[in-house]
């Protein structure tokens, strides 16, 4: 059964009462706590928009955060589960779904997520969204990775990171680099249960991105989608590399969200 079938009736009232510690996260109240045994993180908006919607940030929790404050001021919760560097692997998207299935049936947050993929965050959020593309309202991916073989692979145009992939390879369960290397399961190669669900894409990217070259990715990832009769907006920043992620005004980012999540 999906994500979104187990959740279908949960109610739309948050819980009073979050686990774990409290701290300021830049200005709103945020919980720490352990679930699954990974780290969670979850930011309260300082009032709930209707039907608890909630964005969850992959990877990089707090780094260029300028979308996920201007979404906190619009009611939106702000969550994060540490899976470790383990690149969306299946076992890291299993934590995952036991997270999404707690926010969803004990805490009721809305049972379609913004899905929020930073770089390598993208393989966490494509490939949860591939295993149940009804929980997702929308993706938002920034400069994300959407083949391993291009990062940290490097088998195309970018450097790769040799470390990376030499972790990931017994991480997807390969058992050498080969297996990896012929994997036809990046979200890539994933994109039609996403199309058949109507699952709304936006990417912002450095059009000159040096660490995860445009070409192997996102420029795939569109041309693919849009064949499938999906709908995905590119915001190309001209020379731009992959560093810095986001854009100072987030304007655009929070429309394409609001603007996809009723």
């Amino acid at each position: 059964m999906s994500l979104i079938g187990i959740t279908l009736f949960a109610a739309m009232q948050t819980s009073t009462t979050w686990p774990g510690t409290v701290s300021d996260y830049h200005g709103f109240t945020m919980h720490s706590f352990q679930f699954d045994g990974c780290e969670c993180l979850v930011v309260e908006p300082k009032a709930a928009a209707k039907g608890n919607r909630w964005i969850w940030r992959m990877e990089f929790f707090d780094h260029r955060p300028m979308a996920d404050l201007a979404l906190l001021d619009k009611g939106y919760f702000l969550t994060y589960m540490n899976v470790g560097n383990t690149f969306g692997a299946p076992r890291a998207v299993d934590h995952l779904e036991s997270f999404y299935r707690e926010m969803t049936k004990n805490y009721h947050l809305n049972r379609k997520v913004v899905l929020e993929g930073f770089s390598r965050g993208g393989l966490y959020a494509y490939n949860l969204a591939v295993r149940n593309p009804r929980a997702v309202a929308c993706i938002y991916g920034d400069a994300p990775v959407c083949d391993f073989r291009s990062w940290p692979g490097g088998k195309g145009k970018g450097p790769g990171s040799k470390s990376d992939w030499e972790s990931l390879i017994p991480l997807y369960g390969f058992k050498n680099e080969a297996e990896a290397i012929a994997y036809t399961h990046n979200p890539i190669d994933e994109l039609e249960p996403l199309a058949k669900a109507k699952v709304p894409i936006l990417h912002v990217i450095g059009a000159a991105d040096e660490v995860v070259p445009v070409s192997e990715n996102t420029d795939v990832v569109e041309s693919r989608y849009k064949k499938l009769g999906g709908t995905i907006e590119v915001i190309r920043k001209p020379g731009g590399l992959h560093h810095p992620h986001s854009l100072d005004d987030p304007t655009p980012i929070v429309d394409f969200v609001l603007k996809h999540q009723r």
